[in-house]
């Protein structure tokens, strides 16, 4: 799969096979998210890779309710960040974009492997931080489900449908300008 087919492939998936991620293809992702760019090379970024059907189950009673349905999926990847591995600039704290830039890697590469994910960032980080053993300094920033997708679409995603509308890019000329706002 080439860069652009990833991109334009790439959707949320909620609803996964019961068949284990290979540790094999976890170890890859985890390598691509960690060639990501970040804030003056430091790196800040953590990672959570769990495949544990207990622990994926009791982290998704950290989730808000509408992600519970994490409690099923075969692997999850927490991804966190040491804000003092970090910087910020004009008042932004770049850990954030640094984790998110690395699960992003993640996440395209998984679509290059025929994986399923979904960007969540909905849960109580003091319980996941709790559950995980996860240090009081380690901000958790985002997460994935991580399987192979079914082809059946599941509550939730109809939820999502419905509450956000239309799942269609809003076309480029709303969205950006050339030399001039």
């Amino acid at each position: 799969m080439q860069t652009l087919e990833a991109i334009n492939s790439r959707k949320s998936i909620r609803r996964y096979l019961d068949t284990p991620v290979e540790k094999e293809k976890i170890q890859e992702l985890l390598e691509a998210a960690i060639r990501a760019p970040s804030a003056m090379n430091k790196q800040c970024w953590r990672f959570v890779a769990i495949t544990d059907k207990e622990t994926i189950a009791n982290l998704a009673k950290c989730q808000v309710v509408i992600n519970g349905w994490i409690k099923d999926v075969p692997a999850v990847i927490v991804v966190c960040a040491d804000p003092k591995d970090s910087s910020d600039h004009n008042g932004l704290p770049y850990y954030m974009w640094d984790a998110a830039l690395a699960m992003h890697n993640l996440v395209l590469a998984a679509t290059d492997m025929g994986l399923g994910t979904c960007y969540l960032a909905a849960y109580k980080e003091d319980k996941v931080k709790e559950l995980l053993g996860i240090p009081d300094n380690i901000r958790v920033v985002c997460m994935t489900p991580l399987g192979y997708p079914t082809e059946k679409r599941s509550v939730g995603e109809k939820l999502m449908k419905a509450v956000a509308g239309s799942s269609k890019r809003k076309p480029l000329e709303e969205v950006a300008h050339w030399e001039r706002w």
